[in-house]
């Protein structure tokens, strides 16, 4: 689960980092009033940010600093509701539906911060670059030597002496060490105490008054751990989310929308990803992720379908499922009942392996609909490959 950057400083500031003052604004008057509070507390500048779940958002226009009432107010008309396109959004973009209106920042250096959980070591790693500002992943590719890290041991903690050693790697001024490191220590505890799996402070800046300031904030959370944190599933916002990503986090799908024209259907993250790897090696494109689990109901293959259903993009089907947990004969009914009860039209394509998979070949094939049959991945790809140019061609 990803929220706004608004949303992750008010944690950071409750786990004692500092954070620019700021409002969230959801409408031109919301905004303007936020903007006349900051002016008349005497700070000369304003920053204008869209709030999307996507970065690059300066680059895209949506990101402006102002030196007047007029100009927030015109930067707020200009921003909010519009289609913000980043390298992140894609061509589409994304409509901007909230502004953080936020004191501007007297910059003197910019820092990057950032905690993930690095799967080769087991262990979180933080980590701190003196190019902040920039893309990490390019710093990274690049010039990973830029990016200092310390791993942490699970059984004691981020420590502060580790917190230290990357204050001094960054080159802060004595001075400012402590700060950092205080700084540091409340993002590993938001880290923790959250459940996050990403959390980045780009840029981490140093203002001319020697004083240390998250400018920018991301953090990403354990959605397999929300369960524990009522107040942070509160912060999701679906507006942001493809709508038929959040259609199928209801019936515990595991959905993720591409860009192709076959719809997958699988058991299994693993299977899944062969099968998409499948598919392109056999010259088509996959249109979706999509996991119904070990455990699937009948309910949910009919949900499941739906929502595959619902991509218009999509001309044909390709169901590929090893029964284990989840029997053939169950995810056979399954299909037959919802191309029944929704009329599908599009062609289908199976691949049965498994558990009572001679029920569920006989359930197909008895159902008198126009199903095909795979015997192995690779025939099944084929097939679909060649039903989903067939219905384009007959479209075209």
């Amino acid at each position: 689960m990803k929220i706004h950057e608004y949303q992750g400083k008010e944690i950071l500031r409750n786990f004692g980092v500092a954070v620019p003052e700021g409002e969230m604004a959801t409408t031109l008057e919301q905004a303007y009033t936020a903007a006349d509070q900051l002016f008349s507390s005497g700070h000369k500048a304003v920053v204008v940010k869209a709030q999307i779940h996507a970065g690059g958002r300066g680059k895209g226009g949506g990101v402006k600093v102002v030196k007047t009432l007029e100009d927030a107010a015109a930067a707020s008309k200009a921003i909010l509701g519009m289609q913000l396109v980043t390298h992140q959004t894609g061509p589409h973009g994304q409509r901007v539906r909230r502004l953080l209106i936020e004191a501007g920042s007297q910059i003197d250096r910019e820092l990057y911060l950032g905690l993930v959980l690095d799967r080769a070591s087991a262990r979180v790693v933080f980590m701190a670059s003196q190019a902040g500002g920039m893309e990490i992943e390019d710093v990274a590719h690049e010039t990973p030597e830029k990016i200092f890290k310390e791993y942490v041991d699970p059984a004691i903690g981020f420590q502060p002496y580790q917190a230290r050693k990357l204050a001094f790697k960054l080159g802060l001024q004595p001075s400012q060490i402590g700060e950092a490191t205080k700084c540091m220590m409340g993002m590993y505890r938001a880290f923790m105490d959250s459940d996050c799996s990403l959390m980045e402070i780009n840029p981490f800046i140093t203002t001319q008054d020697k004083k240390l300031l998250a400018l920018d904030c991301k953090m990403t959370f354990d959605d397999n751990a929300m369960f524990r944190h009522k107040l942070l599933r509160e912060l999701r916002d679906i507006t942001e989310e493809d709508p038929l990503e959040v259609e199928a986090s209801k019936y515990a799908l595991n959905y993720i929308k591409l860009e192709g024209s076959i719809a997958c259907m699988v058991n299994g993250a693993g299977l899944a990803m062969a099968t998409m790897d499948i598919i392109k090696y056999a010259g088509g494109s996959p249109a979706n992720f999509l996991d119904v689990g070990g455990g699937a109901s009948q309910e949910q293959i009919e949900n499941a379908f739906g929502i595959l259903l619902s991509d218009p993009n999509v001309k044909a089907i390709f169901i590929n499922i090893f029964g284990g947990i989840l029997r053939v004969d169950v995810l056979a009914q399954g299909v037959v009942n919802a191309a029944r009860n929704l009329n599908v039209t599009l062609p289908i394509v199976l691949r049965l392996e498994g558990t009572n998979v001679e029920e569920g070949r006989k359930i197909i094939a008895d159902s008198g609909l126009n199903f095909q049959v795979g015997s192995t991945m690779k025939e099944a790809a084929d097939l679909v490959v060649a039903a989903a140019k067939s219905t384009l061609r007959r479209e075209d």
